[in-house]
This record gives structure tokens, C-alpha cells and sequence, in this order.
């Protein structure tokens, strides 16, 4: 039997959050990814801010997946992990 209903998308477009549910999405995937390296890797946050020579607040910010973190930040952070940041448009 077919599903009935719209799909998910069509009801995050007909809300009119559908660009700010799959950018926060995108966001969680990232900051997720950076605290499974740090974990990987036994880094703590003062130990990244010391290789980026910047603040564990702003680990905290670009960790937080509501904060409006830069590119630049995100691929800083990567960078300190051995890691390269990638970004493709699909």
C-alpha cells in the first residue's frame, strides 16, 4: 500500500522553515563530526583553542550548531585537527 500524505519536505516548504530545518541539519552533521575527531583523537576544547590560538568560548560557539559560525572558523577547526574541511554543492 502507498503512503498517503505529503513528504517531509513538502511540509517543512508548505511551513516555511525548510532552508533553516536543512541548514541546522547541516550544522549539527558538521559539529558532530569535529567532537567525534576531538574524541578520536583525545583533544579536549582548551587544547583546540590553543592550536587555533583562540578562546574555548569560541570552541564553545562553533560547537554550538545554533551559533552563525564562519567557514573560516569551521575550516580552522578542521585544520587543527589534521583534517580538511569539505563543502559540495549537490
Amino acid at each position: 500500500m502507498k503512503g498517503t500524505g505529503q513528504n517531509f519536505d513538502d511540509f517543512l516548504i508548505e511551513q516555511g522553515i525548510y532552508d533553516e530545518v536543512n541548514e541546522l541539519a547541516a550544522k549539527k552533521l558538521i559539529t558532530y563530526q569535529l567532537q567525534q575527531a576531538m574524541q578520536e583523537q583525545n583533544m579536549t576544547k582548551s587544547s583546540i583553542a590553543k592550536k587555533m590560538k583562540t578562546s574555548r568560548v569560541a570552541i564553545d560557539n562553533i560547537l554550538d550548531p545554533t551559533f552563525n559560525t564562519s567557514i573560516d572558523s569551521l575550516e580552522r577547526f578542521a585544520h587543527a585537527l589534521g583534517k580538511k574541511l569539505t563543502i559540495s554543492l549537490i
